[in-house]
């Protein structure tokens, strides 16, 4: 008997960790569909709160929560190195800032030195699209 109470409970947890690694369902970004930082340009010197404008091309913009096709909202991400696991809710921290609102400019506080910015689109979960629609990553530097 405790053998077979084992092997339920072993099964169980296996179960469990196939379910975590699996992921939330990803939604299929439409073809052409592109996220782009309007301003500040690549290499610009700016302030230290500095506004920052977001562009998308080929998709709409509608808040977290709205399941609406070919849509989806803002993600900024400063300083970071790697994007977001695919599959896997965008973190919300303060390197990965969440417009669920939808968003498209913000205005960051930032300290002096370099600094990195890079837009990625969120689906109505803030998982990232199949492919991945995020900008080029651009450097700028706080005065």
């Amino acid at each position: 008997m405790k053998r077979i109470l084992l092997a339920l409970a072993l099964t169980g947890l296996t179960s469990a960790a196939m379910a975590a690694d699996a992921g939330l369902p990803v939604t299929p970004a439409p073809g052409g569909a592109a996220v782009y930082i309007i301003s500040p340009a690549n290499g610009a010197t700016v302030g230290q709160d500095v506004t920052v404008r977001f562009g998308l091309k080929g998709m709409g913009v509608a808040p977290a929560g709205v399941a609406k096709e070919h849509t989806g909202h803002h993600h900024l991400l400063v300083d970071v190195k790697e994007l977001p696991a695919a599959g896997q809710p965008i973190p919300n921290d303060a390197n990965h800032i969440h417009f669920g609102g939808g968003q498209t400019e913000t205005t960051l506080k930032l300290k002096p030195g370099t600094h990195t910015l890079q837009l990625e689109l969120g689906d109505q979960n803030h998982v990232p699209f199949d492919p991945a629609v995020v900008s080029k990553k651009i450097t700028i530097h706080v005065k």
